[in-house]
């Protein structure tokens, strides 16, 4: 059985992830069924089951969640996240069982209990300033390193504030991996 730890490294999405990302981000409140049943729908870009667009952004709720090759405990494991509050992306949905990867492309399909609909994002940059208000003159409340996970509290076109260790503030929002482009939220 294949295990590995989610772990932030410096490498880039790859191409294929970062198609992914064009489409828009879901409420993040939402990552269990909708229904019993679940609601089919035409659109690609809309989950069958919970009707939420697709990806999205989550995050791993657990200490450690496993990610199969299928959707179902009967399928092998082939990642294995360790990092609770790791952003994740949901690229499709099949019942219970959501397929994520991380921002390296790495995943498969994980049972929706152990994902949260909060929103997290880790730092891309070598190191990100936690400005006061989203301004790059703002005073600099902390800094964030590369590989650093926090919460994102809201979003701007090019500005998110996130909480990182109990620092609060605003990032710009190229540098972080969990929000796409332009995505506004609060």
């Amino acid at each position: 059985m294949a295990q590995a730890a989610a772990t932030a490294t410096t490498a880039g999405a790859p191409p294929a992830l970062a198609r992914l990302t064009a489409a828009p981000a879901a409420p993040a409140s939402e990552t269990g069924p909708a229904s019993e049943t679940g609601a089919a729908t035409a659109d690609p870009r809309v989950g069958p089951v919970t009707g939420f667009p697709l990806p999205r952004y989550v995050s791993i709720k657990a200490s450690e969640a496993n990610a199969r090759r299928g959707p179902s405990r009967s399928h092998r494991i082939d990642w294995v996240f360790q990092r609770r509050n790791m952003p994740v992306m949901i690229v499709a949905e099949h019942g219970h069982w959501r397929r994520v990867v991380d921002r390296d492309g790495a995943g498969g399909w994980v049972h929706y209990t152990l994902l949260s609909g909060v929103r997290t994002a880790i730092v891309e940059a070598d190191r990100v300033a936690l400005h006061a208000r989203p301004d790059r003159n703002a005073m600099i409340r902390a800094e964030a390193e590369r590989g650093v996970v926090g919460e994102l509290r809201e979003c701007r076109p090019t500005w998110c504030e996130m909480e990182v260790g109990g620092y609060r503030g605003w990032v710009e929002a190229r540098s972080l991996w969990g929000v796409d482009p332009g995505e506004t939220f609060d």
